[in-house]
């Protein structure tokens, strides 16, 4: 009895976990991007999710010129920095940042704002921005369908972050930052 008691309630949870219905793949899934140093180390990483163009035309219809971008899709973007390094030239402490741009025409701005686990821009606020820089956009060979963000890399120092979507693409070296000489 104790035995045919254990095989039905076995039985009862394995109906129940087939019968579990999960949901269907996001249609801009998260993805994340690392960068390591030479020694193996890591630099950056990127969590961000990753919409797609599908016959869109994305920066200035979809995504409005001057306006604050969540830098993806869902949840916004987030970078972390396991050094202190420099951005695009610009000092940044080791730590964790929304991600944000505005994508222009001729220009973008990044954005590294220390309001973490935002959903969207809808709540961004510019006075916790840590740093902003200009970029200059390039035109890829080709459309890129789903918003990728990869890194390259940028020689003993450090790694250069690309971001690219639709026939825009987007690049920012980072370096390691030289450490303060005490005197």
């Amino acid at each position: 009895m104790k035995y045919l008691v254990i095989a039905a309630f076995s039985l009862f949870v394995s109906i129940q976990v087939m019968a579990q219905k999960f949901p269907d793949l996001d249609a801009s899934p998260a993805d994340i991007a690392m960068a390591r140093s030479k020694d193996k180390s890591p630099l950056a990483k990127v969590v961000y999710s990753r919409p797609q163009k599908k016959g869109r035309v994305i920066f200035g219809e979809l995504e409005p010129y001057g306006k604050v971008w969540r830098t993806g899709a869902n949840e916004a973007t987030e970078i972390k920095f396991y050094k202190d390094v420099t951005f695009a030239g610009k000092p940044v402490k080791a730590g964790t940042y929304c991600l944000f741009t505005i994508p222009e025409k001729d220009k973008w701005t990044i954005i590294l704002n220390t309001e973490l686990d935002q959903w969207g821009a809808y709540s961004y606020k510019k006075e916790k921005d840590v740093l902003r820089i200009d970029v200059t956009p390039k035109k890829t060979d080709s459309a890129v369908e789903a918003f990728s963000i990869m890194f390259k890399d940028g020689g003993d120092k450090g790694a250069d972050l690309l971001m690219a979507w639709d026939e825009v693409m987007i690049e920012v070296p980072i370096l390691v930052a030289a450490p303060v000489k005490k005197k």
